[in-house]
């Protein structure tokens, strides 16, 4: 395994993290979970991923029990928590989350924290982000509030999730001028279909601000490994029922066009003895600005394949990059 700081900060985190989106709870339940967590552990992976917001908060639970039944030392690994939306557990009857149970004010922020605190089983949390921006946040209550969980020991390092960069500049500068611990990361999507906000409007941030990358979804959900290269199974998840928004998500209005891409980089990934999985993966951890890639692997085996990607990684000359990406040319959605 290899180790990269998150941005200018002193933390080191894997070149390949593991995250319990859309497959904890789903595809794996807790004993699968557990051996896939096992799996990336004794393969030097340090990060994992999470959110209130996944499964309603029993994702979180799951990867708690797991750490406890595997009897990790805290200080060997490292856990993220993602607040905004609210959880399951406090739906009003017949509803969504109350007003207070959502969103980015001080109230929210505060007691998702401990209730991901509660749901993990842990005392702190290494890395705490804004899910998403809210219309009606604060910067200044977002910034002080992240300072004083930072002062309380409840959390280690803060950041954002898909925010603009205009906006984690204003959170920055505020942070700056106040004296107050900054954010350290942001957590964009990013993949070969996804590289607009990554390599243009975050690299200046990442410049001048130092902040770490952790980014999701290296193989577009699955279209990347091939996965959907004939269109979408009834079987798979793209088709499932209930996930219809994930398929209009993942192709926003460019199948065919995605489709064909992935076909095309069959042919490098065979020339450079690989999958298209690794390939895709090893492509986004050549980016500098990457601290860690986030897997979202449904099984062991899967997950081994993926990590095959850091053995190819010495072996994606410029050549090898000019040839993955003229194959992906065209096939990214509009950001």
């Amino acid at each position: 395994m290899q180790y990269r700081r998150l941005g200018q900060s002193a933390l080191k985190l894997s070149a390949l993290s593991y995250g319990s989106w859309i497959t904890f709870g789903t595809t794996l339940d807790d004993r699968a979970a557990r051996d896939c967590l096992a799996c990336a552990y004794d393969h030097g992976i340090n990060f994992f991923d999470s959110a209130e917001v996944y499964l309603g908060g029993e994702a979180e639970r799951m990867l708690g029990r797991a750490i406890k039944a595997l009897g990790w030392p805290r200080d060997g690994y490292c856990v993220s928590s993602k607040a905004l939306y609210g959880t399951a557990d406090n739906h009003a009857p017949g509803g969504g989350p109350r007003p207070t149970q959502q969103g980015l004010s001080r109230k929210h922020l505060v007691e998702a924290c401990e209730q991901a605190l509660r749901r993990f089983g842990l005392d702190y949390l290494d890395l705490y982000l804004c899910h998403r921006p809210d219309p009606d946040m604060s910067i200044p209550e977002i910034a002080w509030t992240m300072h004083t969980l930072v002062q309380q020991g409840k959390i280690l390092y803060w950041g954002t999730s898909e925010w603009p960069a205009a906006d984690i500049e204003t959170l920055c500068a505020f942070a700056e001028r106040h004296n107050l611990v900054p954010p350290q990361l942001e957590q964009p999507q990013y993949s070969l279909f996804h590289r607009e906000r990554v390599e243009r409007e975050y690299r200046p941030l990442v410049e001048r601000r130092g902040l770490g990358l952790t980014t999701w979804s290296p193989l577009a959900s699955g279209v990347l490994a091939g996965r959907y290269d004939e269109g979408v199974p009834a079987d798979s998840r793209l088709a499932a029922e209930g996930f219809g928004w994930l398929r209009d998500f993942v192709y926003a209005d460019r199948q065919e066009a995605m489709q064909a891409a992935a076909r095309r980089l069959r042919d490098v990934a065979d020339e450079l003895g690989a999958t298209r999985a690794q390939l895709a993966i090893a492509w986004a951890l050549r980016n500098p600005d990457v601290s860690t890639v986030l897997l979202g692997a449904s099984g062991v085996a899967q997950l081994r394949e993926n990590l095959g990607a850091l053995d190819l990684l010495p072996r994606l000359d410029a050549a090898a990059v000019a040839r993955i990406e003229a194959a992906a040319d065209g096939a990214a959605p509009r950001d």
